[in-house]
């Protein structure tokens, strides 16, 4: 293999991530996905902590609003694609819930969409805060859709009898894919109208 860059290590630790989990990722591992010997690795990141924050990265900057149009829309759509790009990698939602977001490429994504919140008026501050609102939603809400794939499909804890109102509410399709993306939908659309 030729020279290495940081986006291949990167790719690597998050194709091992989606793989076996982020509890497997090691910089031993990453370096036999690459075909070259762990130590090689730190020319191109200096620890495990670089790397975990370069998976953030991927995903927060991967994700970066494009701030056009009213807030509201390119905010909900930010949303939806986020939430999107969470579920397309599952194991690592723990790590974004977590860990800051500390790269220059994760913080100039975050810096842009700061600057179109400012752009239209509010203070820098008030323009985090309403940011940090919606990505913590999103947060959030996404671990509840990431269903073990042996997970037997709701029923009511007790018979039909004792609670109706929600036998019906699972029989009409509650907690399925549909009912999250409706759930996730309704629930951004009356963040954004609570905080405008």
């Amino acid at each position: 293999m030729g020279r290495l860059t940081r986006a291949q290590v990167l790719d690597a630790a998050l194709a091992l991530a989606d793989r076996d989990g982020i509890g497997k990722l090691s910089m031993r591992r990453i370096g036999a996905e690459l075909g070259v010997e762990a130590m090689t690795l730190y020319h191109y990141v200096p620890n495990k902590d670089a790397v975990l924050d370069g998976l953030v990265e991927r995903i927060v900057a991967g994700v970066a609003p494009e701030p056009t149009g009213p807030r509201t829309v390119w905010l909900a759509e930010f949303a939806h694609t986020f939430r999107a790009e969470l579920l397309r990698h599952p194991s690592v939602v723990p790590l974004v819930a977590t860990r800051p977001v500390a790269t220059p490429d994760a913080l100039a994504a975050v810096e842009r969409a700061v600057a179109a919140l400012v752009a239209e008026g509010l203070a820098p501050l008030r323009a985090c805060q309403l940011l940090n609102a919606v990505i913590t939603f999103v947060i959030g809400h996404t671990p509840a859709e990431l269903d073990p794939a042996d997970a037997a499909p709701p029923t009511p804890p007790h018979g039909s009898d004792e609670l109706p109102w929600l036998a019906r509410a699972l029989a009409a399709g509650l907690g399925t894919q549909a009912d999250h993306d409706e759930r996730f939908a309704l629930a951004i659309t009356a963040l954004l109208a609570g905080i405008e």
